[in-house]
């Protein structure tokens, strides 16, 4: 069916207009004993439907410990990768396989082996936002959630390679006084953010604080008064007295902000093009009729090797039994 039905990394399947898409995939995920896990920047009405809304560690987290016969992951390629890795014996489906990642990327596996060798007697802690193959190819994966901990768990002689992120990489190696090589990848979101519109807003809104994500660029994270992953930045602004945020990551996590801290106000950071908010057209790939139809179908599915799934599996159960001993 999928070679045939496959448009554009989704089934390429009319529905009827008047399918409410909502109550379906409710219907749907109970009948088949689904879960539906959705990262931050989903767009709104997909987070409304998910059983879990999360950053990357804690889908992972959810994923390891679900007890659902299928996975449906509302987020990118690389992200369904990782829950298929932790449960190879489950179905796990993905709206579109198209749904990629611009840092995931940045790294392809050929030439990162060739780096990795060229430093041989280095350690190498992998962003989560990478490929199954540059998992394989890794001894523990972080998030950004857990980089800066996992990074000072190591002893302090232990040369590392830090990839494929480099702002992260750099954002860690400054907090921690620890050098380290940096494999030249990045977000094209995260480095999207134009500073001298930042500092404009700041003027605008002098009573307004900036939290960032660590994946932005050092002149970005220098001007914030909070950095932290996205379930950090989330926590933040819940947590923080300030009533005014300027928020410098993807747009999706405002939604949740807004909700969570509906008294509060949340301002996008303006990004370096003629957009008024800075969106990853990866993760919005994902619709709810893509929902529908792939739990309907169970199509895309999420298929690889056993080798290959094997290899990866340990540096992300490293990654978590670290993530584990160091809350």
């Amino acid at each position: 069916m999928k070679d045939i039905l496959y448009k554009e990394g989704w089934l390429n399947i009319k529905t009827d207009p008047a399918i409410d898409f909502v109550k379906e995939i409710k219907y749907l995920k109970e009948k088949k004993n689904v879960v539906l896990l959705a990262h931050y920047y989903q767009t709104n009405d997909i987070q409304d439907v998910a059983d879990y809304i999360g950053d990357s560690l804690g889908l992972a987290q959810e994923a390891k410990k679900t007890k659902a016969d299928i996975i449906l992951f509302a987020g990118v390629h690389f992200m369904a990768e990782t829950a298929k890795i932790l449960n190879p014996g489950k179905k796990v489906l993905i709206p579109d396989l198209n749904a990629g990642c611009s840092l995931a990327d940045s790294c392809p596996p050929k030439e990162f082996k060739a780096f990795k060798e060229a430093h041989k007697d280095h350690i190498v802690i992998s962003y989560i936002n990478c490929t199954a193959e540059i998992k394989a190819l890794s001894d523990i994966i972080c998030t950004s959630s857990n980089a800066l901990a996992i990074v000072e768990s190591l002893p302090k002689d232990q040369k590392i390679i830090f990839a494929p992120d480099k702002n992260l990489g750099a954002y860690i190696s400054k907090k921690t006084g620890r050098e380290m090589v940096l494999w030249n990848g990045a977000c094209m979101v995260h480095e999207l953010f134009d500073l001298e519109k930042l500092l404009n807003l700041k003027i605008k809104h002098p009573d307004a604080e900036v939290i960032a994500h660590p994946e932005c660029e050092a002149k970005i994270l220098d001007y914030a008064d909070f950095i932290g992953s996205t379930t950090a930045l989330l926590n933040y602004s819940k947590k923080s007295k300030n009533k005014k945020f300027i928020v410098v990551t993807e747009t999706g996590i405002l939604y949740q902000m807004q909700k969570n801290s509906p008294e509060k106000t949340f301002i996008p950071a303006p990004p370096d093009n003629s957009c008024a908010c800075n969106e990853c057209p990866y993760m919005k790939r994902n619709t709810l009729e893509k929902i529908y139809i792939a739990l309907k179908y169970e199509e895309p599915e999420i298929r690889m090797e056993n080798t290959l799934m094997e290899k990866s599996l340990q540096p992300i159960l490293r990654m978590l039994e670290l993530s584990e001993k160091l809350v």
